[in-house]
């Protein structure tokens, strides 16, 4: 097996820990890319790998996203993530939670933990049990920042994707405009909402069909099979389910204008990125559109630990900064020749002093 540190998507870690626990069946990875600007912050994510070196591959990359998403977000928090290791059944026991809380709050305030795929409100509560270093947890009363960040990241795409029509199409308004949307769970299905209520034209896909056509019917909307989506012509494809889909198949495959969603490390590889602006495809960097859910979700820690107010209002304003970031990175894009994901990685990089 190939050392981590050998691996293409590992950037000077600061920490990458496996964390085993046999009584309760508990295999994580913990990884911190960058401290610069604060703790490590990034979600737990709970997934089946059927490769185990996928997970740490995983681990990587995410961890490395989300530093370059705090800092792009103007957040006080490094980059970090977690990834416990389901099994076939997708087996999650209180017992396995309580063993990856202890490891987190045996990191000191290193890494902040949050929900990602997988893992819920629910299960946050129980982690904070253990540890102080959570967050995402349930809120009382409508003006709390916190608990679930799905609606938030939803949030941020949709204002996201506003900017990038203006962009790229010319027009101020979703009237009409196709958006193909992957994945129609809370982060996708909310995307969605905000989008019919402005008028455009969806199309949906999700592994779970079922749930896809439910939305398409409630919208009024269109869904296709999962296998299908990134084919169907559209002014906007949007992925908001797992990343890596923009590699040379799936680039070929798109009959659109504009990539823009919430899916984590949508372009397979670094190159991926030049290859759809060589396309004239407009691509939102992943990692600057969907910080809505942890912008959410450190306010409410700051505001938790360090007795900072914080409502809802916060939050919003500080995602309606979204598409101010996004425009300057495509006039800077336009400016140089460089992709647009070129161009937000060296935004980042500064930021976080590399």
């Amino acid at each position: 097996m190939t050392a981590f540190w050998t691996e293409p998507d590992y950037d000077d870690h600061e920490l990458v820990e496996l964390v085993r626990d046999p009584k309760s069946g508990l295999t994580a990875i913990i990884a911190v890319h960058s401290s610069h600007l604060g703790p490590g912050a990034g979600g737990t994510r709970f997934w089946h790998y059927a490769e185990p070196e996928r997970a740490m591959r995983d681990a990587l990359r995410l961890s490395r996203g989300m530093s370059y998403k705090n800092a792009m977000a103007g957040l006080p928090m490094g980059g970090g993530k977690a990834v416990i290791l389901a099994d076939e059944k997708g087996t999650k026991t209180p017992e396995m939670l309580t063993a990856f809380a202890d490891a987190v709050e045996a990191l000191g305030g290193r890494y902040v933990t949050a929900e990602d795929v997988g893992i819920s409100e629910a299960d946050m509560a129980r982690v904070a049990e253990r540890t102080q270093y959570v967050s995402g947890l349930p809120v009382e009363g409508e003006d709390a920042a916190g608990g679930d960040p799905g609606p938030f990241t939803a949030m941020g795409i949709y204002h996201g994707i506003k900017a990038a029509v203006r962009h790229k199409l010319g027009k101020d308004s979703l009237e009409g405009v196709h958006v193909a949307i992957q994945g129609t769970g809370s982060v996708g299905g909310g995307v969605a909402r905000l989008l019919a209520k402005d008028g455009a034209k969806l199309t949906l896909a999700d592994i779970d069909a079922a749930r896809a056509e439910a939305l398409a019917c409630e919208l009024g909307g269109d869904a296709v099979a999962s296998d299908a989506i990134m084919g169907v012509s559209c002014d906007v494809f949007s992925p908001n389910a797992l990343g890596a889909i923009l590699d040379d198949e799936g680039i070929a495959r798109l009959d659109c204008k504009i990539v823009a969603g919430g899916a984590n490390n949508q372009l397979a590889r670094a190159a991926h990125g030049p290859v759809l602006a060589q396309r004239g495809i407009l691509y939102a960097p992943d990692y600057v559109i969907n910080a809505g859910g942890i912008i959410s979700v450190t306010l409410e820690y700051l505001a938790r630990t360090d007795g900072q107010p914080c409502d809802v209002n916060d939050v919003r304003e500080r995602i309606a900064l979204i598409p101010d970031r996004l425009e300057t990175i495509w006039q800077e894009s336009d400016r140089t020749g460089q992709s647009p994901d070129q161009v937000a990685d060296r935004m980042a990089q500064d930021l976080i002093g590399r």
